[in-house]
């Protein structure tokens, strides 16, 4: 059953980390090179797969959170996403500092996505 209760704070902040997922999916889909770069940076085979498959993966998901399909599941796939993606760039980029690149933003977001994973 979908969920829009907001008075709810863990609703508010599943609904907002799903819309969260779109706007990097669509920077990924409208310009692919920097994505790539990274992948091949981080060692990753085939990284225009993982390009469109992380960017497939973000809207699909993100949908799931914003609307409540499946959430506890889409939150929990969301919170390892995240925890993956905050590793692999701090492999390739060496830093905290996201406006470095680094992996402050997606550990953020992975601790939200479990925090919402948690009282789903």
């Amino acid at each position: 059953m979908l969920n829009f209760d907001l008075s709810n704070g863990y609703e508010v902040l599943r609904i907002i980390c799903g819309l969260f997922m779109l706007p990097n999916a669509i920077a990924k889909l409208r310009n692919p090179e920097p994505s790539i770069a990274f992948f091949e940076a981080a060692g990753f085979p085939r990284p225009n797969f993982f390009v469109y498959f992380t960017a497939s993966f973000e809207i699909i998901i993100g949908i799931a959170l914003a609307i409540g399909i499946w959430a506890s599941y889409a939150a929990w796939l969301t919170t390892a996403f995240m925890f993956t993606a905050a590793l692999v760039d701090y492999k390739v980029h060496k830093t905290w500092l996201w406006t470095k690149g680094g992996c402050e933003y997606p550990l953020f977001w992975g601790i939200c996505a479990l925090i919402v994973a948690l009282n789903i």
